[in-house]
């Protein structure tokens, strides 16, 4: 099924347990916290339906269509045009969305490239992942993850908190399935999604907390399942004209809290397994598949945030400074860093098994890069804008004053725009570089990925040491104690 608009809208009418300020939320689709975001996402489908070309490919088998989010390449080609089809699409929102479909679904179709690490595992567990992803994948479900535990006391593991199910972790079981007590986070965009992925990203210790390591699949409205969500963005940002980004691309991130939530045997895919629950992303395509699709987002956030760049320095009527040229060098410098890796990683790629896969080094590479970048590149926009993004009208109303519109246009003024177009560009640039919403993306940016120290060891691990070391051996073998020019 290719799924619209309006069937995404109507599916999240479906009695999930949402809160937010202190109160039980009705109707996700018409709450003022998040009805325009989850309305702006669901326009994603229609863009699918107006290209079905770009955004779907044929299933061989039952000769139906799916979204190539789903996609599992079998050739640099196929890694490529599924490449177009994510870059498409995070250019609606300009890469503001982290976790829209394409990100989980990038995670599950990496196991389920990798599914013989399942069946050395358990052939049951594999053949739930299997049909796991084609109902998925069938249904174009919009799925979201929880992977990381809540922070509590982080000078102890997991099983060592205070309160033993802090985290979520099994609570019983029987012949039906497990059921879940617990917290896990980080539900970005789960308000808007079908479904959630629970699974744990971070070690466990072995023979002691087997209880927290498991992996399944299971809807938002499930029963017991609580949704905490954050303080909403969009709620406090109505206007688009004030706040084009965080009005519309407020994904939100919420905490899920599983009461005794009762999960079915066929929607596990690991059981109380701690070396399956890593292997599950890392010896697997899975951590690869999910982070390129990161980096792709990236790649077309950073392409927009290069704009706003130029564009303010237009604005300013400083474009031709030659200080001002070389900061933009710098920032388009920075941009090209984000788009090189999503080309090599692609150039780089290998085949596991009969699948071709972005090169594993490049990608924890590009993650250290970003973490490091992201800031950086923002506070380089900043200091182009100046206070040009603070001195702006206080609502659009101060427009419908005839003697406040007056002063606006006498004090708002540029070299190429009117005063009603200089606020509006400005409102955009503090929206995505300096609002509330803007300094969580920040925040997203260094962090979604793990922390630095996590980055680099990964990038530590996959990094091919014994060409590095065979190339210097080499070149010391040529010459001696003795040698002389």
């Amino acid at each position: 099924m290719i799924k619209t608009s309006l069937q995404h809208i109507e599916s999240l009418r479906d009695g999930r347990s949402v809160y937010i300020n202190g109160e039980r939320v009705d109707d996700v689709t018409t709450h003022r916290a998040f009805a325009g975001s989850i309305e702006w996402l669901s326009n994603l489908y229609d863009f699918q339906h107006d290209h079905l070309e770009l955004m779907t490919t044929v299933d061989p088998e039952s000769g139906e269509r799916y979204n190539r989010i789903w996609q599992l390449p079998k050739s640099p080609e196929d890694l490529k045009q599924r490449r177009m089809a994510l870059e498409a699409w995070t250019g609606l929102s300009c890469g503001f969305l982290g976790r829209a479909p394409d990100h989980v679904a990038s995670c599950i179709s990496g196991m389920v490239m990798g599914i013989e690490r399942f069946e050395q595992y358990d052939k049951v567990r594999a053949q739930n992942l299997r049909n796991y992803y084609r109902y998925a994948r069938d249904n174009d479900l919009y799925l979201t993850y929880v992977i990381i535990n809540p922070q509590a006391d982080r000078s102890k593991s997991t099983g060592e908190q205070a309160d033993e199910f802090l985290t979520a972790g099994i609570a019983a079981e029987d012949e039906q399935g497990i059921t879940i007590r617990g917290a896990k986070m980080l539900a970005t965009g789960g308000i808007m999604a079908n479904e959630v992925l629970v699974t744990c990203l971070q070690p466990l210790k072995k023979g002691e907390e087997e209880k927290y390591a498991v992996s399944f699949a299971i809807p938002m409205n499930a029963p017991g399942l609580k949704i905490l969500s954050r303080k909403s963005y969009e709620e406090h940002n109505q206007s688009v004209f004030q706040n084009p980004l965080s009005s519309r691309f407020d994904e939100n991130d919420a905490l899920l809290y599983f009461d005794n939530v009762k999960v079915s045997w066929d929607r596990v895919f690991v059981h109380r397994d701690t070396d399956m629950c890593m292997a599950q992303f890392h010896e697997t395509p899975a951590h690869v598949y999910q982070n390129y699709q990161a980096q792709v987002r990236l790649m077309v956030k950073m392409r927009f945030l290069a704009g706003v760049a130029y564009r303010t320095a237009e604005m300013n009527g400083i474009i031709n400074l030659p200080q001002v040229r070389e900061k933009l060098g710098q920032i388009a410098a920075e941009a090209a860093i984000s788009e090189s890796f999503v080309n090599g990683m692609e150039s780089k790629g290998s085949y596991v098994g009969e699948y071709f896969v972005p090169d594993r080094h490049l990608l924890y590479a590009s993650q250290v890069i970003a973490q490091q970048l992201y800031p950086k590149f923002i506070s380089r926009l900043r200091d182009l804008a100046g206070g040009g993004v603070i001195m702006l009208p206080s609502s659009t109303q101060d427009f419908a004053n005839p003697e406040m519109r007056e002063l606006i246009e006498k004090t708002q003024q540029s070299p190429i725009a009117n005063a009603v177009e200089r606020v509006k560009f400005f409102n955009l640039a503090w929206d995505a570089i300096g609002s509330e919403y803007a300094s969580r993306h920040t925040q997203y940016e260094m962090f979604y990925s793990g922390a630095t120290f996590v980055t680099k060891g990964a990038s530590f691990r996959a990094f091919d040491w014994k060409r590095s070391a065979s190339l210097l051996d080499t070149f010391a073998s040529q010459y001696d104690l003795n040698e002389e020019i």
